[in-house]
C-alpha cells in the first residue's frame, strides 16, 4: 500500500478475496489451518499448554526436529519455565495516568520478556498498566488465513474488554497495524483503532517529555531492522531509533530501502521458499553493519532473523534495549 500512488487499500481487498476463496475449501480441509488460526490462539490455556511443550522440547534439544512445528517455531527465543504471564494483571498506583497492554496470543507465551520489559518502562514513565483477562488474540493472522468470522469474534472480545478511554500499548507491530484497522468495526472499533499506540511511540513521548531520562553513550551500536507493519502499516520509524539512542546507542539502518524480511505473518510458513530468500537478503545486510546487536518490533520479523542470522547475533525489542539500559542505571 505506501508503493501505491494510488493508495489503494489492496490489503483489506485480498483479504476478502482470500475469505471467499477459502468459503469454498472443504471445511475437512481447513480443519488443522483452522483449529490453530480461529481457536487456539484465542485460547490462553490452549496457548499456554502448546507453549510449555515447547519449552520442554526445546530443552529435549527436538523442538526444530519436528515436521511441521519445528519449520513454524524456527527461530523462537528459549522460552521460559515456569511460563510467566501479563494477561489479567495490574502494576503501578490506582490515581497515575492508566495505559492497557495488550497481551495478544504468541506475544503473552513465546515473547514475555517483552511484556516485562514493557511494563518497566511504562511504569517510570508514571503509568499504571493494566492487562484486562479478557482481551484475546487480535485476529490478524485469522484475516490473513480468510477465516473472516473468526477474526471478527476476536475483535468483538477485544472491543467490549478494552472498552473507555485509555491508550492500548502494543508491542508487537503485526498486532498493533490489525487494531488500528478496527474501524472497519463501526463505532467501538474506531475508538480501538484511536487509542491504539505502539510502544516506541508511548515511551518516546515520555522521553521527549522528560517522564524518562535519555542516557549516557555507552560507545555501542545497535542495527536496526524496521517492520512492514512498523514502517509500512503505521508509518514509524523514528521512535524506535529515538528509544535506542536514549539507551545510549548509536543507531545503525540495516536496510534503509525497506525490503522485507520475508516473515510476514504466515507467509514464512505458507511460502517457506521465497520467505528465505528474503530472510538471507536481509540477514547478509545486517551482517555487512558488522553490528551484533539487533533490534526489531515484530515478533515475526524476530524469529525470522533469528533463522538467518547465527548465534553470535542478540535480538531484541526496542523497549527491550531501552529497559536495560534503565535498569543498569539504577544499579
Amino acid at each position: 500500500e505506501t508503493a501505491c500512488p494510488s493508495m489503494l487499500p489492496y490489503g483489506e481487498v485480498i483479504e476478502a478475496a482470500r475469505a471467499e476463496a477459502v468459503a469454498q475449501v472443504p471445511r475437512s480441509n481447513q480443519a488443522i489451518r483452522r483449529l490453530a488460526l480461529g481457536r487456539a490462539l484465542r485460547s490462553p490455556l490452549m496457548m499456554r499448554a502448546s507453549t510449555i511443550e515447547a519449552a520442554v522440547l526445546q530443552r529435549m534439544d527436538v523442538l526444530g526436529s519436528l515436521p511441521i512445528v519445528g519449520e513454524a517455531t524456527a527461530g523462537l527465543r528459549r522460552l521460559p519455565l515456569p511460563l510467566p504471564s501479563a494477561r489479567g494483571g495490574a502494576w503501578g498506583p490506582v490515581d497515575a495516568e492508566r495505559v492497557i497492554l495488550f497481551t495478544g496470543c504468541v506475544a503473552d507465551t513465546w515473547f514475555t520478556e517483552i511484556h516485562t520489559a514493557t511494563v518497566r518502562v511504562l511504569l517510570a514513565a508514571g503509568y499504571r498498566v493494566e492487562a484486562p483477562v479478557t482481551q484475546t488474540c487480535c485476529g490478524a493472522l485469522a484475516s490473513h488465513s480468510g477465516f473472516g468470522s473468526d477474526a471478527d469474534s476476536m475483535a468483538d472480545t477485544n472491543i467490549s474488554s478494552m472498552a473507555g478511554d485509555a491508550t492500548i500499548v502494543v508491542n508487537v507491530a503485526g498486532c498493533g497495524a490489525h487494531l488500528k484497522a478496527y474501524g472497519r468495526y463501526g463505532d467501538g472499533g474506531e475508538g480501538i483503532a484511536a487509542r491504539t499506540k505502539d510502544v516506541t511511540e508511548i515511551v518516546a513521548q515520555a522521553i521527549e517529555e522528560g517522564r524518562l531520562p535519555t542516557l549516557a553513550s555507552s560507545g555501542h551500536r545497535v542495527v536496526v531492522q524496521d517492520p512492514c507493519h512498523l514502517e509500512h502499516g503505521q508509518k514509524i520509524t523514528r521512535e524506535p531509533r529515538l528509544l535506542i539512542e536514549a539507551a545510549g546507542y548509536e543507531v545503525v539502518d540495516a536496510d534503509p530501502g525497506g525490503m522485507c524480511c520475508g516473515a510476514a505473518g504466515l507467509y514464512q510458513v505458507d511460502h517457506p521458499d521465497t520467505a528465505g530468500q528474503l530472510g538471507v537478503a536481509k540477514a547478509a545486510k545486517i551482517e555487512a553493519t558488522g553490528v551484533r546487536l539487533v533490534a526489531s518490533g515484530n515478533a515475526g520479523c524476530e524469529m525470522q532473523l533469528r533463522r538467518y542470522l547465527d548465534d553470535g547475533y542478540e535480538i531484541l525489542h526496542p523497549v527491550e534495549i531501552y529497559e536495560r539500559a534503565l535498569s543498569a542505571q539504577k544499579t
